[in-house]
């Protein structure tokens, strides 16, 4: 496939000065289903973030999402892409960096998004569909949020 995340963080030196800490290429590109590769670019695990933390963000564990924390991830989805229908437990948002990709509701809405679109993902059902010719770059961050009561109201 070809997902390539150039990785620039800074930091501070002992003195309290800005400093790049690493500017690399990401080598962490998970392959988890067909037609998808991913890049956990950095999480937190609190939220408000510890910019003292000395954890490089890229090398924890992380599931989708983080629920008191954030995960900044970026996607690249090819043509045909295995489907995952899922929720996230998050707050997500997304910029599509290239390409053009659906998706799809649980209500069977379809939303066509276009490389410079940005969505507002708010808990729910989804699926990430590429019916296109080329691949679809994006990049999210997902911010850890209450869960949804799915007996309260607007669901029933």
């Amino acid at each position: 496939m070809g997902l390539t995340i150039r990785r620039v963080v800074t930091g501070h030196d002992p003195n309290g000065r800005a400093v790049v800490v690493a500017d690399t290429v990401a080598e962490n590109i998970a392959r988890k289903r067909a037609g998808y590769e991913s890049c956990v670019v950095w999480s937190t695990t609190t939220f408000p973030a510890d910019n003292a933390d000395p954890t490089d963000g890229a090398t924890r564990d992380v599931a989708t999402s983080v629920s008191d924390g954030t995960v900044f991830r970026v996607v690249r989805y090819e043509p045909g892409v295995a489907p995952r229908v899922h929720r996230t437990e998050s707050l997500d948002y997304a910029v599509v960096v290239s390409g053009e990709i659906d998706m799809e509701l649980d209500d069977d809405v379809t939303v066509h998004l276009r490389a410079g679109d940005v969505l507002v993902q708010r808990g729910t059902v989804h699926n990430w569909v590429n019916r296109g010719t080329e691949a679809c770059v994006i990049a999210f961050v997902l911010v850890g949020a209450k869960p949804l009561d799915r007996a309260g109201p607007g669901f029933g």
